[in-house]
Protein backbone atom coordinates (compact mmCIF):
# COMPACT_ATOMS: atom_id res chain seq x y z
CA UNK A 1 0.00 0.00 0.00
CA UNK A 2 1.68 3.14 -1.13
CA UNK A 3 2.14 6.17 1.35
CA UNK A 4 0.23 9.41 1.10
CA UNK A 5 1.66 12.20 0.15
CA UNK A 6 1.99 15.69 2.85
CA UNK A 7 1.35 18.32 0.63
CA UNK A 8 1.73 21.66 2.29
CA UNK A 9 2.22 25.11 0.69
CA UNK A 10 1.66 28.94 1.22
CA UNK A 11 -1.64 30.26 0.22
CA UNK A 12 -2.55 34.19 -0.34
CA UNK A 13 -5.96 35.56 0.72
CA UNK A 14 -6.69 38.95 -1.18
CA UNK A 15 -9.47 40.89 -2.41
CA UNK A 16 -10.93 43.96 -1.82
CA UNK A 17 -11.52 45.67 1.64
CA UNK A 18 -14.36 43.85 3.67
CA UNK A 19 -15.04 40.99 1.41
CA UNK A 20 -14.77 38.82 4.36
CA UNK A 21 -11.17 37.57 3.98
CA UNK A 22 -9.90 37.94 8.07
CA UNK A 23 -13.39 35.83 8.77
CA UNK A 24 -13.02 33.43 6.41
CA UNK A 25 -9.27 32.81 8.04
CA UNK A 26 -10.80 32.55 11.35
CA UNK A 27 -13.66 30.12 10.26
CA UNK A 28 -10.61 27.86 8.85
CA UNK A 29 -8.49 28.17 11.60
CA UNK A 30 -12.29 27.57 14.22
CA UNK A 31 -10.20 30.59 16.27
CA UNK A 32 -10.74 34.32 15.90
CA UNK A 33 -6.90 34.72 15.55
CA UNK A 34 -7.74 37.66 12.89
CA UNK A 35 -9.57 40.62 14.05
CA UNK A 36 -12.77 41.98 12.51
CA UNK A 37 -15.27 44.46 11.50
CA UNK A 38 -18.28 45.79 9.54
CA UNK A 39 -15.35 48.66 8.69
CA UNK A 40 -12.91 48.56 5.70
CA UNK A 41 -9.35 48.74 6.32
CA UNK A 42 -9.76 46.51 9.20
CA UNK A 43 -6.74 44.71 8.74
CA UNK A 44 -3.47 46.38 8.14
CA UNK A 45 -0.47 43.49 7.79
CA UNK A 46 0.33 40.57 6.31
CA UNK A 47 -0.53 37.54 8.86
CA UNK A 48 0.23 34.07 8.51
CA UNK A 49 -2.58 31.36 9.93
CA UNK A 50 -1.69 27.99 9.89
CA UNK A 51 -3.98 24.82 9.63
CA UNK A 52 -2.97 21.39 9.47
CA UNK A 53 -4.96 19.30 7.85
CA UNK A 54 -4.91 15.26 7.82
CA UNK A 55 -1.23 14.73 5.63
CA UNK A 56 -0.65 18.26 4.58
CA UNK A 57 -0.25 21.65 6.59
CA UNK A 58 -1.58 25.03 4.85
CA UNK A 59 0.07 28.35 5.40
CA UNK A 60 -2.56 30.92 4.99
CA UNK A 61 -1.59 34.75 4.19
CA UNK A 62 -4.19 37.32 5.62
CA UNK A 63 -3.71 40.36 4.09
CA UNK A 64 -5.00 44.08 3.88
CA UNK A 65 -8.00 44.96 1.02
CA UNK A 66 -6.97 46.16 -1.97
CA UNK A 67 -7.96 49.82 -2.50
CA UNK A 68 -6.87 53.40 -3.54
CA UNK A 69 -3.74 54.68 -1.15
CA UNK A 70 -3.76 57.93 -0.26
CA UNK A 71 -1.19 57.78 2.64
CA UNK A 72 1.90 56.27 3.21
CA UNK A 73 -0.35 53.70 5.82
CA UNK A 74 -2.58 53.11 3.30
CA UNK A 75 0.42 52.42 0.55
CA UNK A 76 1.79 50.11 2.75
CA UNK A 77 -1.38 48.44 2.98
CA UNK A 78 -1.77 47.50 -0.81
CA UNK A 79 2.05 46.74 -1.29
CA UNK A 80 1.47 43.93 1.63
CA UNK A 81 -1.24 42.71 -0.32
CA UNK A 82 0.30 43.20 -4.12
CA UNK A 83 3.36 41.39 -2.84
CA UNK A 84 1.45 38.61 -1.36
CA UNK A 85 0.17 37.27 -5.21
CA UNK A 86 4.12 36.47 -5.64
CA UNK A 87 6.01 33.36 -4.51
CA UNK A 88 3.19 31.52 -3.02
CA UNK A 89 1.82 28.27 -4.18
CA UNK A 90 -1.73 29.09 -4.54
CA UNK A 91 -3.83 32.33 -4.22
CA UNK A 92 -7.52 32.61 -2.76
CA UNK A 93 -9.28 35.72 -4.49
CA UNK A 94 -12.06 36.66 -2.38
CA UNK A 95 -14.94 38.86 -3.67
CA UNK A 96 -18.32 39.74 -2.52
CA UNK A 97 -21.09 37.56 -3.89
CA UNK A 98 -23.41 40.53 -3.72
CA UNK A 99 -20.93 42.67 -6.30
CA UNK A 100 -21.41 43.02 -10.01
CA UNK A 101 -18.86 40.78 -11.95
CA UNK A 102 -18.42 43.08 -14.57
CA UNK A 103 -17.76 45.85 -12.34
CA UNK A 104 -14.59 43.61 -10.73
CA UNK A 105 -12.85 42.47 -13.58
CA UNK A 106 -10.49 45.41 -14.50
CA UNK A 107 -9.40 44.64 -10.81
CA UNK A 108 -9.46 41.45 -11.16
CA UNK A 109 -7.55 41.78 -14.32
CA UNK A 110 -4.18 44.03 -12.40
CA UNK A 111 -3.69 42.48 -9.70
CA UNK A 112 -3.21 39.01 -10.99
CA UNK A 113 -1.73 40.44 -14.13
CA UNK A 114 2.07 38.33 -14.27
CA UNK A 115 0.77 35.88 -11.44
CA UNK A 116 1.84 32.31 -11.72
CA UNK A 117 0.72 30.60 -9.19
CA UNK A 118 -2.89 29.02 -9.91
CA UNK A 119 -6.19 31.11 -8.44
CA UNK A 120 -9.25 29.66 -6.77
CA UNK A 121 -11.84 32.77 -7.19
CA UNK A 122 -13.72 32.59 -3.51
CA UNK A 123 -17.56 33.67 -3.86
CA UNK A 124 -18.23 35.13 -0.38
CA UNK A 125 -21.13 36.07 1.03
CA UNK A 126 -23.40 33.64 -0.71
CA UNK A 127 -26.22 33.90 1.87
CA UNK A 128 -26.89 37.13 0.58
CA UNK A 129 -27.36 36.33 -2.99
CA UNK A 130 -30.57 34.81 -4.16
CA UNK A 131 -30.29 31.07 -5.44
CA UNK A 132 -31.30 31.79 -9.06
CA UNK A 133 -28.28 34.35 -9.56
CA UNK A 134 -25.57 32.51 -8.04
CA UNK A 135 -24.90 30.42 -11.25
CA UNK A 136 -24.62 33.79 -13.29
CA UNK A 137 -22.43 35.05 -11.14
CA UNK A 138 -19.89 32.52 -11.22
CA UNK A 139 -20.16 32.04 -15.08
CA UNK A 140 -19.63 35.94 -15.12
CA UNK A 141 -16.46 35.97 -13.13
CA UNK A 142 -14.68 32.72 -15.06
CA UNK A 143 -14.87 34.88 -18.00
CA UNK A 144 -12.88 37.80 -16.10
CA UNK A 145 -9.93 35.40 -15.25
CA UNK A 146 -8.93 31.72 -15.79
CA UNK A 147 -9.15 30.66 -12.33
CA UNK A 148 -8.71 27.18 -11.43
CA UNK A 149 -12.07 26.99 -9.63
CA UNK A 150 -14.97 29.19 -8.64
CA UNK A 151 -16.36 28.37 -5.16
CA UNK A 152 -19.16 29.74 -3.49
CA UNK A 153 -18.80 30.19 0.30
CA UNK A 154 -20.24 31.87 3.39
CA UNK A 155 -17.31 33.08 5.69
CA UNK A 156 -20.16 33.44 8.28
CA UNK A 157 -22.08 30.43 8.71
CA UNK A 158 -19.24 28.01 7.72
CA UNK A 159 -21.29 27.17 4.36
CA UNK A 160 -18.91 25.45 1.64
CA UNK A 161 -15.45 26.10 3.93
CA UNK A 162 -14.52 22.66 4.56
CA UNK A 163 -14.97 22.31 0.94
CA UNK A 164 -12.70 24.95 0.28
CA UNK A 165 -9.90 23.84 2.52
CA UNK A 166 -10.54 20.37 0.79
CA UNK A 167 -9.71 21.52 -2.70
CA UNK A 168 -6.89 23.90 -1.61
CA UNK A 169 -5.15 20.85 0.50
CA UNK A 170 -5.58 18.64 -2.95
CA UNK A 171 -3.80 21.41 -5.32
CA UNK A 172 -0.63 21.85 -3.11
CA UNK A 173 2.28 20.92 -3.54
CA UNK A 174 4.39 17.51 -1.76
CA UNK A 175 6.39 19.76 0.68
CA UNK A 176 7.65 19.52 4.23
CA UNK A 177 5.46 20.82 8.05
CA UNK A 178 7.11 24.29 7.92
CA UNK A 179 5.45 25.21 11.30
CA UNK A 180 4.57 23.03 14.83
CA UNK A 181 1.40 21.60 14.59
CA UNK A 182 0.28 23.38 17.67
CA UNK A 183 0.60 26.70 16.96
CA UNK A 184 -1.91 28.95 15.13
CA UNK A 185 0.56 31.52 13.69
CA UNK A 186 3.71 33.02 13.96
CA UNK A 187 3.56 36.53 15.21
CA UNK A 188 4.47 37.58 18.48
CA UNK A 189 1.22 37.57 21.10
CA UNK A 190 2.33 41.57 21.70
CA UNK A 191 1.03 41.87 18.31
CA UNK A 192 -2.23 39.84 18.43
CA UNK A 193 -2.66 41.76 22.20
CA UNK A 194 -1.91 44.92 20.17
CA UNK A 195 -4.64 44.19 17.18
CA UNK A 196 -7.43 43.14 19.92
CA UNK A 197 -7.04 46.46 21.52
CA UNK A 198 -7.78 48.09 17.81
CA UNK A 199 -10.49 45.69 16.84
CA UNK A 200 -12.67 46.88 20.30
CA UNK A 201 -12.11 50.88 18.97
CA UNK A 202 -13.00 49.85 15.58
CA UNK A 203 -16.30 48.21 17.42
CA UNK A 204 -16.97 50.60 19.72
CA UNK A 205 -16.10 54.26 18.08
CA UNK A 206 -17.01 55.53 14.92
CA UNK A 207 -16.42 57.68 11.85
CA UNK A 208 -13.22 58.44 11.49
CA UNK A 209 -11.04 57.45 14.65
CA UNK A 210 -10.47 53.90 13.56
CA UNK A 211 -8.71 54.57 10.56
CA UNK A 212 -6.39 56.77 12.73
CA UNK A 213 -5.61 54.90 15.58
CA UNK A 214 -2.58 52.82 16.11
CA UNK A 215 -1.79 50.24 19.61
CA UNK A 216 1.40 49.77 20.98
CA UNK A 217 1.94 47.61 23.33
CA UNK A 218 4.83 49.13 25.79
CA UNK A 219 5.01 46.38 28.80
CA UNK A 220 4.41 42.71 28.54
CA UNK A 221 4.93 41.03 31.96
CA UNK A 222 3.65 37.86 33.41
CA UNK A 223 3.77 38.42 37.16
CA UNK A 224 5.04 35.53 40.22
CA UNK A 225 1.27 35.74 40.93
CA UNK A 226 1.08 34.47 37.07
CA UNK A 227 -1.25 37.71 35.91
CA UNK A 228 -0.03 39.00 32.87
CA UNK A 229 0.49 42.95 33.07
CA UNK A 230 0.23 44.99 29.71
CA UNK A 231 0.41 48.95 29.08
CA UNK A 232 -1.05 50.11 25.66
CA UNK A 233 -0.28 53.22 24.00
CA UNK A 234 -3.72 54.17 21.59
CA UNK A 235 -2.40 56.40 19.31
CA UNK A 236 -4.43 58.79 17.46
CA UNK A 237 -3.72 61.94 15.28
CA UNK A 238 -6.24 65.06 16.60
CA UNK A 239 -6.99 66.08 20.03
CA UNK A 240 -10.73 65.80 18.96
CA UNK A 241 -10.02 62.04 18.78
CA UNK A 242 -8.27 61.66 21.62
CA UNK A 243 -11.59 62.92 23.57
CA UNK A 244 -13.95 60.72 21.46
CA UNK A 245 -11.29 57.52 22.61
CA UNK A 246 -11.17 58.55 26.07
CA UNK A 247 -15.04 59.58 26.08
CA UNK A 248 -16.88 61.46 28.93
CA UNK A 249 -15.50 60.63 32.88
CA UNK A 250 -13.31 57.88 30.99
CA UNK A 251 -15.87 56.12 29.91
CA UNK A 252 -15.34 54.86 26.41
CA UNK A 253 -11.60 53.89 27.42
CA UNK A 254 -12.47 52.01 30.14
CA UNK A 255 -15.16 49.82 28.16
CA UNK A 256 -12.44 49.45 25.28
CA UNK A 257 -10.22 48.18 28.07
CA UNK A 258 -12.48 45.95 29.23
CA UNK A 259 -13.71 44.12 26.53
CA UNK A 260 -10.46 44.07 25.21
CA UNK A 261 -8.90 42.21 28.61
CA UNK A 262 -11.64 40.11 28.85
CA UNK A 263 -10.63 38.62 24.70
CA UNK A 264 -6.95 39.18 26.08
CA UNK A 265 -7.67 36.58 28.95
CA UNK A 266 -9.44 34.13 26.69
CA UNK A 267 -6.37 33.94 24.24
CA UNK A 268 -3.86 33.74 27.40
CA UNK A 269 -6.12 31.63 29.47
CA UNK A 270 -4.90 33.86 32.67
CA UNK A 271 -5.86 37.00 34.26
CA UNK A 272 -5.07 40.13 32.55
CA UNK A 273 -4.15 43.65 34.05
CA UNK A 274 -4.34 46.10 31.30
CA UNK A 275 -3.75 49.75 31.29
CA UNK A 276 -4.05 51.74 28.60
CA UNK A 277 -2.80 55.57 27.20
CA UNK A 278 -4.06 57.66 24.73
CA UNK A 279 -1.56 60.03 23.14
CA UNK A 280 -1.46 62.78 19.93
CA UNK A 281 0.57 61.32 17.15
CA UNK A 282 -0.05 63.75 14.98
CA UNK A 283 -0.68 62.63 11.06
CA UNK A 284 0.92 59.50 12.13
CA UNK A 285 -0.46 57.55 8.68
CA UNK A 286 1.55 59.67 6.74
CA UNK A 287 4.93 60.02 8.50
CA UNK A 288 7.59 57.40 7.71
CA UNK A 289 9.28 57.57 11.23
CA UNK A 290 5.89 56.61 12.97
CA UNK A 291 4.84 54.16 11.10
CA UNK A 292 7.83 52.03 11.59
CA UNK A 293 8.16 53.15 14.86
CA UNK A 294 4.26 51.25 14.87
CA UNK A 295 5.09 48.25 12.75
CA UNK A 296 4.04 49.83 9.43
CA UNK A 297 6.97 50.11 7.48
CA UNK A 298 9.86 47.48 6.84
Amino acid sequence: MSEKIFRSGFVSIVGRPNVGKSTLLNRILGEKLMITSDKPQTTRNRIKGIHNVPDGQIVFLDTPGIHRAKTRLNKFMVEEALSSVQGVDLILFLVDGAFDPEKEAAMIKEVLSGVEAPVILVLNKIDLIAKGDLLGRMAAYGETYPFKEIIPVSAASGDGVEQLVQLVHGLLPEGPCYFPDDILTDVPERFIVAEIIREKIFRLTHDEVPYSVAVVVDSFKERETGVVAIQATINVERDSQKGIVIGRKGEMLKKIGTQARQEIERLLDTKVFLELFVRVSGEWSDNSRMLKEFGYES
